[in-house]
């Protein structure tokens, strides 16, 4: 790409980003609200992999498309990577984003664009974060906590539910009410390490609300190498409350048993059974993984029950490291006869009279 085929492709870019305002960034990089930033990341390499301008072939036309998608792709990335900028896009969207980023370039107008989200002054930004800062803390609804039942092989493998919801939504009702829109909790600060918290009223009639009852589908992202007990955050998907904000919506990763493997962290343990012919005079067997493919396991020599084997990177795949993996280890269990005929009988102690007399 030639200097001047990167001064156009940066104008499109650039005149790409200050459109993107009506566009969900989630949407764009095709992950759930509640995506964690592995799986934020690992969307983000594809796509824009998928969609970079040196990699797409066609047309100028499908380039300059090619282009566009790269850039809506980069910025949604911009955002949602960024812990401050993805609270501030998940509470006031692309708007609120734009004061924010208004406010942190310099000039002195970060205060009064903060003050509009917080109250007042944003602590920790030199020049107004003095004596007399304010900042509002909005009520919040209580979380809700599923717990989401997921088996050992969507955890070895990732895994997407589609699950109903019935979720409460606020609805305009006749009439008015006695609010508190406006009765709001202040954090003011006195000095250094000093605040001070009190309710600030300035409550007014408003319209009347109610809440009504309504089912809607959520997509949750099982993501490969999660841990029994992490939690997957759909942010505002909560409890909604009046006059405040909604609280989260957090499902419980459960592990179910499996029949075979048991997880010890980043292990995978499997109870493997061979014969006592096998055990005595060598093997060489294969098991079926949690995917399907074949762990092959051998030994020359005399395998006693309880010996463990250990196979390196068969266990399960490491949480935002999906190309690394644990072990697994394998123990022994010997299948030894149910009975033995006489001559059987007479065949084992003629050997092991041998063995013996040989010692």
């Amino acid at each position: 790409m030639d200097r001047k085929q990167f001064s156009q492709l940066l104008l499109l870019l650039l005149t790409t980003f200050s459109a993107l305002a009506a566009k969900d960034f989630y949407d764009i990089l095709q992950v759930p609200k509640g995506a964690s930033d592995s799986l934020i990341k690992r969307s983000y390499r594809k796509l824009a992999l998928q969609y970079h301008p040196d990699k797409v072939k066609g047309t100028e036309e499908e380039k300059t498309a090619a282009a566009k998608r790269f850039a809506e792709i980069s910025h949604a990335y911009e955002v949602l990577s960024d812990d401050e900028k993805r609270r501030i896009y998940d509470r006031y969207g692309e708007e609120g984003l734009k004061q924010h980023d208004q406010g942190g370039g310099g000039g002195g107008g970060a205060a009064d664009i903060f003050s509009q989200f917080f109250g007042g002054g944003f602590p920790g930004f030199g020049g107004f974060g003095g004596m007399g800062d304010e900042e509002e803390q909005t009520p919040k609804g209580d979380d809700v906590r599923v717990d989401l039942e997921v088996t050992l092989k969507d955890l070895y493998l990732g895994h997407q539910f589609k699950v109903m919801r019935d979720k409460p939504v606020a609805k305009p009702a006749p009439g008015k009410r006695k609010c508190n829109c406006r009765n709001k909790v202040v954090t003011r600060q006195l000095g250094p390490g000093m605040f001070q918290q009190f309710q600030q009223q300035e409550c007014q009639e408003c319209q009347n609300i109610k809440f009504e009852r309504e089912t809607e589908t959520i997509t949750i992202s099982v993501e490969s190498g999660m841990r029994n007990g992490q939690e997957i955050v759909f942010f505002e998907e909560g409890e909604p409350l009046l006059d405040g904000e909604p609280g989260d919506l957090k499902f419980i990763v459960r592990t179910l048993p499996h029949k075979r493997f048991q997880r010890d962290g980043n292990d995978l343990k499997y109870n493997l059974t061979i014969s006592l012919v096998d055990a005595l005079t060598g093997f060489t067997t294969e098991f079926e993984h949690l995917d399907g493919h074949k762990v092959k396991v051998e030994a020359a020599g005399v395998t006693i029950p309880g010996q463990v084997f250990k196979v390196e990177g068969e266990g399960m795949p490491l949480f935002d490291h999906p190309n690394k993996a644990g072990d697994l280890y394998a123990t022994i269990t010997v299948a030894f006869p149910a009975k033995l005929s006489e001559a059987q009988k007479d065949a084992v102690r003629k050997v092991f009279k041998g063995m013996h007399d040989e010692l």
